[in-house]
């Protein structure tokens, strides 16, 4: 049995010394409902995707959060299971928690999301409406306006005339997207976090431009009444050697004020050969088209902009050390001056980061416990043909989103975790086959499936489309609530907008909150 703590306790060793990894591992949208500050959201149903990326230490010290039911026993010895050691349990879940008076968040991302909020209030960091903005652009004036956020976030909507440069890249590349130092510099996002952190991020590299952050990003655009545009493809060009030495140059002036450290690779040999006694995250926070075509066998992917917004999906054990890794030592420059303001000491940037030999192709997907869910596939051809002569039915157990976008026509939806109840409400058939947007998931589900004859879709979803098989659409056949995940403003069905105002007053809020909960503080390095 896992030892159960109090709340009391888990705050304590939150806010004290040495590594710990808080995991709520009840579904996602019920995470943002209400969690523990600290805490990373680690559903029990995709835990095996996950696990051995947010944590890569199995001796680290773990405590899980449920409601109360159960949810942490049986992670726990899926944990376990997996090679994880130590670990606890909050006893009594979020009631406890709550019953103890102490404070309780919700949305995701939260730490990132209150650091945001508090940097434009250090900083004073400048603003433009939304109104103003369009008032310029009307004018004609002379402005460029930077689009924070990652391409497919981009790409889906922005500001019109706005240029695709995600967080880190801004000072790395501002040069060249804004020559002149009499045009205005305006960052944008989706709504506010990295509209402050990448402005601020301009300022803080002496830039001699104006900046200014686009208050509220695209969400306060369209809650102005104006319209975005979609489809855009404008992106920042290759970077030039006089913007270069200029970024540079700027960098170690950051590097200097923020206190970030550079090791060399053998001080990465050392940091390596203690990960049995310390976490140790390399973190590439290039674009991912320049991870893919190189990169430090170890590393992961975590472009610097999302880093710094969602540090809890790529880091999840408290107090580790992290070591950023780049081909210039710009970005990872600038995205570890921003964790060290977010309090993380153990941040480093690896000096010739992609000097040696080096990887190529996308990130290696951890997937533990793959090799023991024994279960038997089934080709997407030999399942349509089985769901035509009536013999089959299917259960999706990947994401409500990607279900509600596409799924297998016929097809029930449910929650992994709470598969038996789910599989109640879906009609018998001779077999029952899992699928998942790539399968993974739904041979898990298969494997632990307590049905006779329960197979799982090879390839999942995606195979079944390239197969050339069509698909439906909508919140059909829904045999469980679709909590597993939290739903942006933009992935909301309807009621878009009512939705952005509550976020964009969620966002500001956050500053009070974090005060009160007390377990995490922003260093001072002076504004």
């Amino acid at each position: 049995m896992a030892e159960r703590i109090t709340p009391t306790v888990l705050k304590s060793r939150i806010a004290g010394a040495g590594e710990i990894a808080v995991l709520d591992v009840r579904e996602e949208g019920v995470f943002a409902a209400g969690h523990l500050l600290m805490a990373r959201s680690l559903p029990l149903s995709r835990m095996e995707l996950f696990l051995g990326a947010l944590l890569p230490r199995r001796s680290v010290p773990v405590v899980l959060v449920d409601d109360g039911d159960g949810l942490a026993d049986r992670a726990a010895r899926r944990l376990a299971q997996l090679g994880y050691g130590d670990a606890a349990i909050l006893e009594g879940g979020m009631a406890a928690w709550r019953d103890a008076g102490l404070e309780v968040f919700s949305g995701v991302n939260v730490p990132s999301k209150a650091f945001g909020e508090f940097v434009e209030e250090r900083f004073h960091t400048p603003s433009i409406s939304a109104e103003e903005l369009k008032a310029k652009i009307d004018a004609g004036e002379d402005l460029v306006i930077l689009d924070s956020r990652p391409w497919p976030e981009y790409s889906r909507m922005n500001i019109p005339g706005g240029i695709d440069v995600p967080g880190a890249e801004l000072a790395y590349r501002v040069q060249d997207v804004a020559p002149s130092a009499k045009t205005l510099v305006v960052v944008n996002c989706a709504g506010r976090t990295r509209s402050i952190i990448g402005a601020q991020s301009l300022i803080n590299a002496n830039v001699p431009n104006r900046v200014v952050a686009l208050r509220n990003g695209t969400m306060g655009w369209e809650l102005a009444g104006f319209e975005v545009e979609r489809g855009a493809s404008r992106r920042a060009p290759a970077v030039s050697d006089a913007a270069l030495i200029r970024s540079r140059a700027a960098a170690a002036q950051v590097a200097v004020r923020f206190g970030v450290k550079t090791i060399d690779a053998a001080t990465l040999t050392r940091f390596r050969s203690e990960t049995d006694k310390r976490s140790l995250y390399l973190l590439d926070v290039r674009n991912p088209e320049e991870y893919e075509a190189g990169h430090l066998p170890g590393s992961v992917s975590a472009p610097g902009g999302q880093l710094v917004q969602a540090t809890d999906r790529y880091v999840g054990a408290l107090r580790a050390r992290l070591v950023l890794i780049d081909d210039t030592g710009v970005r990872a420059t600038m995205t570890a001056s921003w964790l060290r303001q977010m309090g993380w000491s153990d941040v480093f940037v690896l000096d010739r980061g992609l000097e040696g030999p080096l990887e190529t192709g996308p990130e290696r997907r951890i997937v533990l416990g793959l090799d023991d869910a024994r279960a038997e596939d089934i080709a997407p051809r030999a399942l349509a043909d089985a769901l035509a002569a009536g013999r089959a039915v299917v259960v999706d157990v990947g994401s409500s989103l990607a279900y509600r976008a596409a799924h297998i026509p016929g097809a029930w939806f449910a929650v992994r975790a709470r598969l038996e109840r789910g599989l109640a409400k879906v009609p018998p058939a001779e077999t029952v086959v899992f699928t998942s947007e790539d399968g993974i998931l739904a041979r898990f589900a298969a494997a632990e499936a307590r049905r006779a004859g329960a197979r799982f879709l090879a390839g999942g979803t995606e195979a079944w489309r390239a197969a050339g098989l069509s698909t439906a659409s909508g919140a059909e056949n829904m045999a469980d609530e679709p909590d597993d995940i939290w739903l942006r403003p933009y992935d909301r069905a309807a009621d878009q907008k009512a939705a952005m105002r509550e976020y964009l007053a969620w966002e500001t809020g956050l500053v009070p909150a974090v005060e009160r909960d007390g377990t995490l503080r922003f260093p001072d390095f002076g504004a």
